[in-house]
């Protein structure tokens, strides 16, 4: 694999090793939110912030807090390790340029596509149409490494 194509595969692995973190993160943090009034939380946060309870934005968090179940917070939580396990495989293994990491990179990222174009035609936004492009432009890529490398 050339320098050019080594960066490019480790700047996908250093995405995929952010967004474990990141979900881990999120993992643990939700972890700790188990057991607490979430609802109670967020009011005296968005109060020791200044924030205008009423508000469009703050008024839907503090909505969506509310609604946060323990049930909820157990499948966020694991979710969340879970997908941050995902992440972290593939990171890591694209980090170390594995076949193995590439194919299971394209076959996640494209096991994902039908969700996000369901959404992006359920709720259109700029931002799907740019994560789905990205996502489609990572799986090209990677099928082409994939190609590449059986060839060479």
């Amino acid at each position: 694999m050339k320098t050019s194509q080594t960066r490019v595969v480790r700047l996908i692995a250093l995405f995929k090793l952010l967004k474990a973190v990141l979900l881990i993160a999120v993992g643990v943090t939700a972890l700790k939110l188990l057991h607490m009034n979430i609802a109670s939380l967020a009011e005296s946060w968005v109060a020791m912030l200044g924030l205008d309870q009423n508000s469009r934005f703050v008024g839907r968090a503090l909505s969506a807090a509310a609604a946060l179940t323990p049930n909820r917070v157990r499948d966020l939580i694991v979710g969340s390790f879970f997908y941050g396990g995902l992440f972290l495989t593939e990171g890591i293994g694209l980090w170390l340029l594995k076949r193995w990491a590439m194919w299971f990179t394209v076959i996640i990222t494209s096991s994902f596509l039908p969700v996000e174009i369901y959404e992006l035609a359920r709720h259109p936004s700029a931002g799907k149409v740019v994560l789905l492009v990205l996502n489609l432009a990572l799986v090209g890529y990677l099928i082409q490494q994939i190609r590449e490398g059986r060839s060479g």
